[in-house]
């Protein structure tokens, strides 16, 4: 007999399976202390030439990064204004892009925008909306802007952060992406839509908070592993067996 779980089941072993990450991720009910903001000095060169083959495609509410025929799937759940996302992005996240570009795997981006709730202002969904713009950009866009932007995360999760402005600044540092498209998208937010239902996706997965990562649909319990990249190759290679 085939067992079906609702989607409320489900959210509810994902939630369980995370159960810790409120003490080292961002949350909507607050979290742990926060981790150090990242630097400015934007994405190290090596890394961005990785970064700058890796195809995305939108699909309903993920930015998917890799080749659709990859054998394992990654999904992670990150908000942009939060400094535990900007952690993982500068070190499980360069893991993650090393492995999409060799076939292994694809990640699913869910951009969630809850800290605007938080905190208050629209930063995050400023950014969310920049971020699903990329995604329309062409090869490697959306994962070069994706990473760009962690590392000009401006300390504290101010509210004002992520004007159109910074966007498009930050944008510059990305090669062919700036362009009537893009920076229309980034002034006018031409995908609110979508990052409502982006948000609303993170608030029915039951993950509770950011960075979350689940493998093949299972939950990563990394902890602070998330925030090494050596420890998160080795995290990552128990659950892909």
């Amino acid at each position: 007999m085939v067992v079906r779980r609702t989607r409320h089941a489900l959210a509810a072993s994902v939630a369980a399976g995370l159960i810790g990450l409120a003490a080292v991720g961002c949350s909507p009910g607050g979290g742990g202390e926060p981790a150090a903001a990242a630097t400015a000095d934007g994405v190290p060169s090596a890394h961005a030439g990785t970064l700058s083959v890796l195809p995305s495609a939108v699909e309903g509410t993920k930015i998917v990064v890799g080749g659709a025929d990859a054998p394992h799937t990654v999904t992670v759940y990150a908000d942009p204004r939060c400094p535990y996302c900007a952690k993982f992005e500068a070190s499980g996240g360069t893991v993650l892009a090393e492995r999409a570009a060799k076939g292994e795997l694809r990640v699913e981006y869910v951009v969630a925008s809850f800290l605007d709730g938080r905190t208050g202002g629209a930063a995050s969904a400023r950014a969310a909306n920049a971020l699903r713009a990329a995604a329309d950009a062409g090869p490697g866009k959306f994962a070069a802007f994706q990473a760009e932007l962690f590392a000009a995360q401006p300390e504290g999760e101010p509210a004002d952060a992520y004007s159109a402005a910074e966007l498009l600044r930050i944008a510059d540092r990305v090669p062919g992406l700036r362009g009537d498209a893009f920076d229309r998208a980034v002034r006018d937010g031409s995908h609110r839509a979508w990052v409502a239902d982006a948000e609303r996706a993170f608030e029915d997965s039951g993950v509770g908070g950011t960075p979350s990562v689940l493998v093949n649909g299972e939950p990563l319990d990394g902890g602070t592993g998330l925030y090494d990249a050596t420890e998160f190759g080795r995290l990552l290679d128990a659950a892909v067996g």
